[in-house]
């Protein structure tokens, strides 16, 4: 390990927290070096400090842990939650380690969660300069036109101060009262194609990840979860880094 590391980075890398959850909780004052209250961006030399979260020291953890879950619907992705809601935790009984989710799914989706502890790929994967594609099957209790679909594709303004969101997206099965479209999503905002398609006057009954990057959730169980192959650890890390 370097000498000197940013401290966000260097809890992320221990698993602690991604590097924006980290800041958070020094930003709350439960992070200390040598007994004084971290500060944001603060560097610190792992081998000479003593770094302590909710009076716990930390220790740097080598092995690194990549794993894939399938989130059913009705799950928060949290490891914990103040109101008492199913979490994604309760579903990671058998892992060995501490992993945080990289990226969300809202509670009423399912589909493709990728968990770690490192920080650092969590960072570049869900950076929004990163552009990995993130492919859903969403299903629209409703016919939806060939129009509506190329606006989806060119962009619906969310009233948010920002560009069109957009997503690649083309029709998989279409009935007069049913659609099922997949929706490629390259720079995700917060429940993105559920506002896009309800600003079209849309609902979406079921909204599904099939994939982030080359990895595939494939036939894995609902409410199962597996550790990630090499080459699709590899995949993540060389389409970031191509990305940034």
């Amino acid at each position: 390990m370097v000498e000197n590391v940013r401290i966000h980075k260097y809890l992320a890398d221990c698993g602690v927290a991604s590097r924006r959850g980290s800041e958070e909780l020094i930003r709350a004052g439960k992070i200390k070096v040598n007994n004084r209250p971290a500060e944001i961006g603060q560097l610190i030399n792992p081998r000479r400090d003593t770094v302590v979260v909710n009076g716990k020291k930390v220790i740097f953890r080598k092995n690194q842990i990549y794993i894939m879950l399938h989130k059913p619907r009705g799950y928060v992705t949290t490891l914990s939650d103040e109101l008492g809601r199913k979490c994604v935790k309760d579903l990671l009984s058998g892992v060995d380690g501490r992993v945080f989710p990289v990226g969300r799914l809202d509670r009423e989706s399912e589909g493709l969660l990728l968990l770690t502890n490192d920080g650092a790929l969590s960072n570049a994967v869900t950076h929004p300069a990163a552009h990995i594609s993130k492919v859903y099957r969403v299903t629209v209790p409703a016919e939806v036109s060939d129009e509506q679909v190329k606006r989806l594709s060119a962009g619906i303004d969310l009233g948010d101060g920002k560009p069109p969101a957009l997503a690649q997206t083309r029709v998989l099965e279409r009935t007069p009262d049913r659609t099922v479209l997949q929706m490629t999503l390259f720079e995700g905002r917060n429940r993105q194609i559920r506002l896009m398609l309800s600003g079209l006057g849309l609902e979406t009954a079921r909204l599904k990840r099939l994939s982030i990057g080359a990895v595939k959730l494939g036939m894995l169980p609902p409410g199962k979860w597996r550790e990630l192959m090499p080459r699709e650890v590899e995949s993540l890390k060389k389409a970031a880094e191509v990305a940034q």
